[in-house]
């Protein structure tokens, strides 16, 4: 059984922060991430630019420089990826953790990586800093498992003269939309919303507007698609029911953390659905398991984004660094 000081599950932005900070106490945190590092960015859209400054995703103190206001997807893999390396953050990719069983002392972690082996590790803490974006908000409705069904928004080339049916009515619905249009697909947004969300960017809300005003963009208020054929979608909105012919649907409907995983440790979830943590030290009721990221958001898992998140390790690096001086 390999044996680590720190393991922290998720190799997001804010699981590599924590990383950074337990560094600088002088720990050697292990990272197990079960895809690639910063995952949640690489599925971003490929274009796409944050709407954050550099200097607010900027992580251990380490500058995050760009030519531009506004840091692209590309940038910010480079990076982070860049940080990761530099600072020789010890990262076990492609690899699963299935199970965190406490011990008496510290917690076993059991684990398989790509190729299926199975793997045994004793950590005396455990962060947890598994963000969200495996978790998508399901419709719940027939069809939604086909495969013209997705929940992520990479890039509009593939979908050039296709009916997409867009469900949502955030940034990301919208920003696709646009794309979507430039590259000549013929797009609807289904959004059950009576009028566009506030939370738009205000410099991009105008330029939709303006293409719905002029119909190369139909935007559906007060709408919802209650069923996914091969060839059409079902709509229900204040009008009534009606069918949309369609060929691909972008259910962009959010993301949550998965807690399930939590509460198979220990943790207590609170009765409004998130879980217990002190918000000074980030620890759980369970001694030694921390959380990091999103995970730890107490409404709404866009509450926390890199700019808040990044600084949940700093807060689990003094409190760590406090009991190793035993104070």
């Amino acid at each position: 059984m390999q044996k680590e000081d720190v393991i922290i599950v998720g190799a997001g932005p804010c699981g590599l922060a924590a990383a950074l900070e337990l560094q600088q106490i002088g720990m050697k945190p292990l990272i197990i991430e079960k895809r690639n590092l910063v995952h949640s960015i690489s599925q971003y859209p490929t274009y796409m630019h944050f709407f954050s400054t550099p200097e607010m995703l900027e992580i251990g103190d380490i500058p995050f420089t760009t030519a531009h206001e506004k840091p692209s997807r590309l940038e910010a893999l480079t990076y982070y990826r860049t940080v990761a390396l530099r600072h020789r953050v010890r990262i076990n990719a492609y690899e699963s953790v299935n199970r965190v069983t406490p011990l008496g002392q510290g917690f076993q972690l059991e684990s398989k990586d790509r190729t299926g082996d199975r793997k045994l590790y004793h950590a005396d803490a455990v962060v947890m800093a598994t963000g969200y974006f495996d978790q998508p908000n399901l419709l719940g409705i027939p069809g939604e498992d086909s495969d013209k069904v997705t929940h992520f928004f990479r890039e509009a080339h593939p979908y050039t003269g296709m009916r997409v049916a867009i469900i949502g009515g955030s940034n990301s619905a919208i920003d696709a939309a646009l794309e979507l249009e430039r590259a000549g697909a013929i797009v609807t947004v289904v959004y059950r919303g009576m009028e566009y969300s506030p939370g738009i960017k205000p410099w991009v809300r105008p330029v939709f507007e303006s293409l719905v005003a002029k119909e190369r963009i139909t935007m559906l208020f007060q709408s919802r698609v209650t069923e996914i054929h091969p060839h059409h979608v079902t709509i229900e909105s204040a009008e009534g029911a009606f069918s949309l012919p369609n060929d691909f649907v972008l259910a962009l409907t959010g993301f949550h953390p998965d807690r399930e995983f939590l509460t198979q440790i220990g943790v207590r979830i609170e009765p409004e659905g998130y879980p217990y943590f002190d918000s000074d030290t980030m620890e759980t009721n369970v001694p030694g398991i921390y959380l990091a990221g999103v995970i730890a958001s107490r409404r709404e898992a866009n509450e926390i984004f890199i700019e808040t998140g990044r600084f949940h390790g700093r807060k689990i690096a003094a409190q760590l660094a406090s009991l190793r001086q035993g104070t």
